[in-house]
């Protein structure tokens, strides 16, 4: 059987994690977490880096620091996780779906300047599959009109756009480290700030609305309560196993690269099917290898096919503007010419690290028979 999905682990997981229980600090922001930050921060060059329960938590703290609230706006595409408007659903914001471009599924930059109305506040963009969006139109729209940009970079540590890693190009970016992630703590996430002037707050919201971290630092001789928030704090248990993922975060790209490559060069010329396109100014980390089918009779038809030789393949997000709360919380803006059509027949097929050369042999030759018979 060849799974969708396994977590990825180097080998030294364990240890790391009795040394944080023999630490007796097992709190958020403790000495496993710091060396996490300290590698984002390093690897990133953004202002701050904060680790989070999870990409969803980096979201929520996102949407407060932007101050979304009721009556406000905000753009993003509708092939997403529910997260991505979750976050700012809860804050009391109108969400306006547009559609993608079909050849990365990111969000249509001219589409989201003709979603823009008085009360449009953020423009969320989501670099699906580790793969850019295009951030310099983006980031110019979001200048002329006074918005703030939140990077969904979930999928997306160790990608970068025109050199620029990203999560480190709009105000704010969210990190995802759950166990479908490249690298992962089983759950986790983190959020980057990308402006000195939000760090001071973030840290407040991350500590319950407490000014904790400057009492940490003998700043002030009690913390007290400042600001709206929550807990947004990851354990150092998850953060010492994240620690030894991120020291060795070169390999595991390195090893996932070698799996998209081989995927790229076996299935490229079977008709029928789309595979994946790279911008020529993006630089991706390999997170997924999707594959598109002819429609979404025959994508089903080839994940049966698959399953019975013992391939795990998978479809993907159903649109949100689809679903009972995506109608309840926001609309689709425009026309829906791409974003349904295209996740329908999309299908991702299994990458993680060691999968290796003769499983992806397995699966490559098995989706050509599929197209023989």
């Amino acid at each position: 059987m060849i799974p969708f999905n396994k977590p990825c682990a180097v080998g030294s997981e364990e240890m790391a994690i009795a040394d944080a229980i023999k630490n007796s600090k097992l709190s958020g922001n403790s000495p496993f977490g710091k060396k996490c930050t300290d590698w984002l921060e390093n690897q990133l060059g953004c202002e701050k880096a904060l680790l989070t329960p999870s990409c969803t938590a980096a979201l929520e703290m996102a949407a407060i620091l932007t101050d979304i609230s009721v009556g406000d706006e905000v753009i993003m595409p509708s092939y997403t996780f529910v997260s991505t408007a979750n976050a700012f659903a809860i804050r009391g914001a109108s969400i306006r779906f547009v559609d993608v471009t079909p050849e990365t599924m990111n969000i249509d930059p001219e589409l989201v300047e003709a979603a823009i109305t008085e009360r449009t506040k953020a423009i969320v963009v989501v670099h699906y599959a580790g793969v850019a969006c295009e951030m310099d139109a983006i980031m110019d729209i979001a200048d002329r009109y006074g918005l703030w940009v939140i990077e969904d970079a979930a999928q997306a540590l160790m990608s970068t756009y025109n050199g620029k890693p990203l999560g480190t190009i709009g105000h704010f970016g969210t990190i995802s480290f759950h166990e479908t992630k490249n690298f992962t703590c089983g759950e986790g996430g983190a959020l980057i700030i990308n402006d000195q002037n939000a760090v001071e707050r973030a840290e407040i919201i991350q500590e319950k609305g407490t000014n904790r971290q400057q009492f940490k630092k003998g700043m002030v001789d009690k913390y007290t309560w400042r600001d709206i928030g929550s807990s947004f704090l990851l354990s150092d248990l998850n953060a010492a196993y994240l620690s030894v993922q991120l020291e060795h975060a070169e390999t595991i790209t390195e090893d996932r690269k070698r799996s998209w490559q081989q995927y790229e060069r076996g299935l490229q010329a079977v008709n029928n099917l789309t595979i994946p396109f790279i911008p020529e100014n993006c630089e991706h980390n390999a997170h997924m290898f999707f594959i598109k089918t002819k429609n979404e009779s025959e994508r089903d038809g080839l994940i049966s096919y698959l399953k019975q030789y013992g391939i795990m393949a998978v479809s993907h997000y159903v649109p949100l503007h689809s679903s009972h709360a995506g109608r309840k919380y926001g609309k689709f803006i425009g026309t829906d010419h791409y974003t349904t059509t295209e996740s329908e027949r999309l299908l991702r097929l299994p990458l993680y690290y060691g999968l290796g050369e003769e499983a992806i042999d397995h699966v490559v030759n098995t989706i050509y028979t599929y197209y023989q018979t």
